[in-house]
């Protein structure tokens, strides 16, 4: 038995109990956690934004020490550190194919499986794969990445998602260019992240935008130039802070249609607005043709960074190394798994950056 956060239902407060693993079987894993980051993505399987099976152990950022590992496992051994990947590609489907393993559409297959028990007989489903809300999980063996050398296993349960994410949004989506200019809404965990990377890809103004004038300081020291909090001139604003003209490019990190909005009407014409933020389908953004037209702007979606991790985390690792990329400026709170609730409410509140489960 080992304790974990579990969500009963969709709706229902997340309860912190005692839950039976199995023992890995056949292409398999069972890690004990180090850390496990608190990422806005569990709070939308708690309220339904994403749909996943439940009852189900939450956390999916994440990094351990592998335990031991079922038949047919050769990657990893007993003793290995390893960093938790939720969205594991399958390299056969159609996006695989085409190389875009972050669109796989087999990544949450495992999402449906049994992972483990309560007390009382309930399974549980593992909320996006990995389970890492937990002392320990079991895994499938391509759900899990040997911890690059030299990074720290607490800090490496952030190169998980956040890190990915917002480096992904920068270098792999908007493709950020030295001299450019970036706004990033929303200075959370992967807000933070996007802006370290801005600021390691080389863009002159970086400015960031949160409703919180509290995170300016955290801003200001992942790499913003300038820090504005949001109000209903904001886009004007980033215009005066960019030459009258607009951002080169836009990163939105929040999900609300209002601030994808705001982040696309402060891009610039023929700049690029990228929506890394998951928000609920009534989350209604319009635009009218002639704007459209007119402005020649680009807006994308961002899913998981368009990071491969295979490919990516040796890359994070060197900026690690170098010093280019902080990752533990990242953490505002070191918290128990009985923290994760009040985690939740600092999220949803808008306080703080990413909160860190420590084992």
């Amino acid at each position: 038995m080992v304790r974990a956060a579990v969500l009963p239902a969709v709706g229902a407060p997340l309860e912190i109990t005692d839950i039976e693993l199995p023992e890995p079987g056949p292409g398999r894993v069972r890690i004990r956690l180090a850390a496990a980051g608190v990422c806005h993505s569990d709070l939308s399987l708690t309220d339904g934004t994403m749909r996943l099976p439940v009852p189900a152990v939450l956390g999916h950022e994440g990094a351990g020490t592998v335990l031991s590992v079922g038949e047919g496992v050769t990657h990893v051994v007993p003793g290995d550190g390893v960093v938790l990947n939720w969205a594991p590609s399958c390299g056969g489907c159609h996006h695989c194919r085409l190389g875009e393993v972050w669109l796989c559409a087999s990544a949450l297959t495992g999402a449906g499986g049994i992972h483990a028990r309560t007390a009382d007989g309930t399974d549980l489903h593992p909320g996006l794969n990995v389970a890492a809300f937990a002392e320990e999980t079991v895994v499938a063996a391509n759900c899990v990445l040997p911890v690059p050398d030299g990074i720290p296993l607490t800090d490496a349960a952030l190169l998980g998602c956040a890190v990915l994410t917002g480096y992904g949004a920068v270098h792999h989506c908007a493709r950020v260019r030295a001299g450019e200019s970036v706004v990033v809404f929303g200075v959370g965990g992967v807000g933070l992240a996007v802006l370290q990377s801005a600021r390691i890809a080389g863009a002159s103004t970086i400015v960031a935008v949160d409703v919180s004038p509290e995170k300016e300081e955290l801003a200001r020291a992942a790499g913003a130039t300038d820090y504005l909090v949001s109000t209903a001139t904001t886009a004007r604003d980033v215009r005066g802070l960019t030459d009258g003209q607009g951002a080169d490019v836009a990163v939105e990190c929040v999900g609300r249609a209002a601030t994808i909005r705001t982040a696309w009407e402060s891009t610039r014409r023929g700049g690029r607005t990228t929506v890394v933020g998951i928000g609920g389908k009534d989350q209604q953004v319009t635009f009218n043709a002639l704007e459209l037209f007119h402005w020649g702007r680009t807006l994308s979606g961002c899913v998981y960074g368009n990071c491969d991790p295979v490919r990516d985390l040796p890359v994070l690792a060197e900026h690690v190394r170098a010093g280019r990329l902080d990752l533990g400026s990242l953490v505002t709170t070191r918290i128990t798994l009985d923290g994760i609730p009040a985690a939740f409410d600092s999220m949803i509140a808008g306080r703080g950056g990413r909160a860190l489960v420590v084992f």
